[in-house]
């Protein structure tokens, strides 16, 4: 054997858990690459203890029997190919970015200029401010996600994700506190539980994610969250309560809230890469999927409906009812098409 070919065995053998590759893999490859302990190969059961425990059996239900299934799991990629350096250097960026603009409207009013209506402080107070209850939910499955995934790359997505959403939370409190110091009466930081718990405008969203964190199956889990209740509820969230509020001449959170949407778009481009390895994969997880999509694509329209009278109602500047509602069923119908789940015009 002469020296070249000595050193590629070499290089083959010191990446052998990747297969009998051709080049070398990269940093986010070598960082992620089959790290998840509980799905070791030739083992009786994903954790060190009697196969027949409840933590064992569990995750031999709700992941290992899940009906989303494909040969290897590992094939995954995340389109950023994020690692815990590069997700850290990003989001100090954003959060550098997030803290130059509540500086620059530091007076806690919203508006350099001039101070917000009483109809848009009421609309922040309804609409803006209650949504710590949701995003903890969401957030919380994300961390379920990231727990029980088949893949340790699914695994550092959904952990990211999770990280995304407790970021936002974080960031509609500190705003939260601001608001309450110069317009407590309208119930900042005091009345966001009630309005969660027993608002009308509410109860379609709070369902929906109780109902969220209840799956457990981990790819109707993703589903559910991913491909269908955070496209929705991302876009009214997100995207059109950040144009209204520039209409109302709310730049603070017009600028908040578009500095977290690449957040929620940097889940939909893995949530929608995911989606189309399974079918790639194996073509019959199309239906697997669209099963599930099915089930929860009338929760989250449920949801959004209820949202959107907030929106049409309380600011002087308000958005349509049906436009709300359509700008979120073509925000989620546009993810599960790019998806690969549905033609174009299909998706529910």
């Amino acid at each position: 054997m002469d020296e070249q070919a000595s050193k590629t065995n070499a290089r083959r053998r010191t990446w052998s858990a990747f297969g009998d590759v051709r080049k070398l893999p990269s940093e986010y490859e070598i960082v992620t690459h089959d790290t998840n302990y509980t799905l070791r190969k030739n083992r009786d059961a994903a954790l060190e203890q009697n196969p027949s425990s409840v933590a064992n059996l569990w995750l031999l239900t709700y992941r290992d029997r899940s009906a989303l299934q494909v040969d290897d799991w590992l094939g995954f990629r995340d389109p950023d190919e994020l690692t815990y350096r590069s997700y850290v250097t990003l989001q100090s960026h954003q959060e550098t970015v997030a803290s130059g603009i509540l500086e620059q409207y530091g007076t806690g009013d919203g508006s350099p200029d001039s101070p917000p209506s009483v109809a848009w402080l009421n609309t922040l107070a309804q609409l803006f401010t209650p949504q710590r209850f949701p995003l903890h939910g969401l957030q919380m499955c994300a961390a379920y996600l990231a727990q029980i995934a088949p893949s340790s790359y699914i695994t550092n997505c959904a952990a990211f994700s999770a990280a995304d959403l407790l970021r936002r939370v974080s960031l509609i409190a500190y705003r939260t506190r601001e608001l309450q110091r110069t317009a407590a009466e309208h119930g900042f930081a005091s009345a966001e539980r009630q309005r969660w718990e027993k608002g009308t405008a509410w109860q379609g969203t709070r369902k929906a994610i109780e109902l969220a964190l209840t799956t457990y199956d981990w790819a109707e889990s993703f589903a559910a969250v991913n491909l269908v209740l955070r496209p929705t509820l991302d876009d009214v969230f997100t995207r059109q309560l950040a144009e209204v509020a520039r209409a109302n001449g709310d730049d603070l959170t017009w600028l908040l809230l578009r500095n977290l949407r690449a957040d929620a778009e940097r889940c939909q481009r893995w949530s929608r890469a995911l989606a189309r390895y399974a079918i790639d994969a194996r073509p019959e997880n199309a239906d697997v999927l669209r099963k599930w999509i099915a089930i929860w694509s009338p929760r989250a329209d449920e949801a959004v409906s209820s949202l959107a009278r907030l929106l049409s109602s309380l600011p002087e500047k308000p958005r349509p009812l049906e436009e709300v509602r359509m700008g979120a069923q073509k925000a989620r119908a546009a993810l599960l098409t790019e998806s690969g789940l549905y033609a174009s015009g299909e998706a529910p």
